[in-house]
């Protein structure tokens, strides 16, 4: 049996994390993207070892849920076969990425990945678990919102550009110079004194005065996108899926229509080629959807740490939330889901629900102990959102 090693709550394939259903392993698919094959095999392991769910996470990872300890050598052995996990866990802890998914044969983007994966995968530097690169160069940033350390994006006038994030400005680099230099200022940060017992983050390090070498003037960034929604555009479909969580069904239904699938940070999925909408069980199709409107961790049962069930209450709130304001219902403190901020946030503790306006988990609440019927008797008054 394969000894399974639990560090904190960011689960990997080497390093799954127990859960309420059983363990979870976290697969990121390189350039974050999986063929028609890979997507099969995924869906296949979800079927085989655990209980046929898997999330699509705010890193565009995809986990694997209700795994058992006995599955974890055959689930690694498979996904060794399908070139989906690195030679350790430790090589498997740097190669944290996001890549836009609007990209096409031909662009900046894939071949950036390609030398950055490969690079991260040449020894360990040693940064936190949580510090990340965005590949991010089409015409608009579409990662701006999304959280990353480095950033390789296309500036105001259309060349490459690494930027810090924090730094408002960035460093015009050349195609060939883009990786190297990447993984210097990766290195600056830890030389710089930026990461302090595995942990630490660019913005928190720039925000406490420290100060790249050529990163505070130069190349502005290229304006950022506005936040994706569900359609067609010409290189396939995007699609949203209910929560971030998909049956493995779902998985393999698109897996065997698209020419490809790659993984986005906004629970979405760009399915290639595709030159219609599908429709199947947790696919989400209308950009003006209610459900695109609330995010809600795992909850209750599936989740040790949370204090109660989340998705069913979000469900239920979803239509009362207007088109431009988002909802986001944690079931502890550490919100998962939606790490920022949110017009309603809703947190579980032992009393109750803890209601924030305008902010995150980590903000004060204006109402405390909150019922689950006091919330949905009249959800609109209560919420603020009349």
């Amino acid at each position: 049996m394969t000894s399974v090693a639990i560090k904190g709550w960011c689960p990997s394939a080497h390093r799954p994390m127990h859960s309420g259903d059983g363990l979870v392993a976290r697969i990121r698919p390189r350039g974050g993207r999986l063929s028609s094959a890979q997507a099969v095999a995924i869906a296949d392991l979800a079927e085989r070892y655990g209980n046929r769910l898997i999330d699509l996470t705010g890193r565009a990872n995809l986990q694997i849920r209700g795994l058992c300890a006995e599955a974890h050598a055959p689930l690694l052995a498979t996904l060794a076969q399908f070139g989906l996990i690195d030679a350790d866990a430790e090589i498997e802890s740097q190669r944290n990425m996001l890549v836009t998914p609007f990209w096409t044969d031909g662009d900046d983007t894939q071949w950036l990945a390609v030398q950055l994966e490969r690079a991260l995968s040449v020894g360990c530097l040693g940064l936190p678990a949580k510090f990340g690169f965005a590949v991010d160069c089409g015409d608009e940033r579409v990662l701006a919102p999304n959280s990353a350390d480095v950033r390789i994006e296309r500036s105001a006038d259309g060349g490459l550009m690494l930027r810090a994030d924090g730094c408002p400005a960035g460093h015009p680099v050349a195609r060939q110079q883009a990786v190297p230099a990447a993984l210097s200022l990766a290195k600056w940060f830890l030389a710089s004194g930026g990461a302090s017992g595995g942990r630490g983050r660019m913005a928190a390090h720039i925000g406490n005065g420290a100060r790249p070498p050529h990163m505070l003037v130069g190349a502005s960034p290229a304006s950022a996108a506005t936040p994706p929604r569900p359609g067609l555009c010409s290189e396939g479909a995007l699609v949203g899926l209910a929560f971030g969580q998909l049956l493995s069904t779902t998985l393999r239904f698109l897996a065997e229509r698209a020419a490809g699938l790659r993984m986005t940070p906004w629970r979405m999925i760009f399915a290639e080629g595709l030159s219609e909408m599908p429709e199947h069980d947790g696919i989400v199709s209308d950009a003006d959807d209610p459900l695109l409107r609330v995010s809600a961790c795992t909850g209750a049962p599936s989740c040790q740490a949370t204090h109660a069930e989340t998705r069913t209450l979000a469900a239920a709130l979803a239509p009362h939330m207007p088109a431009q304001a988002h909802l986001h219902i944690s079931g502890c403190t550490k919100g998962c889901a939606h790490p920022g901020a949110a017009a309603v946030t809703l947190v579980a503790n032992v009393d109750g629900f803890d209601l924030i306006c305008d902010g995150s988990t980590r903000d004060a609440p204006a109402r405390r102990g909150l019922t689950r019927a006091q919330i949905l008797a009249d959800p609109r008054a209560l919420l603020g959102i009349g």
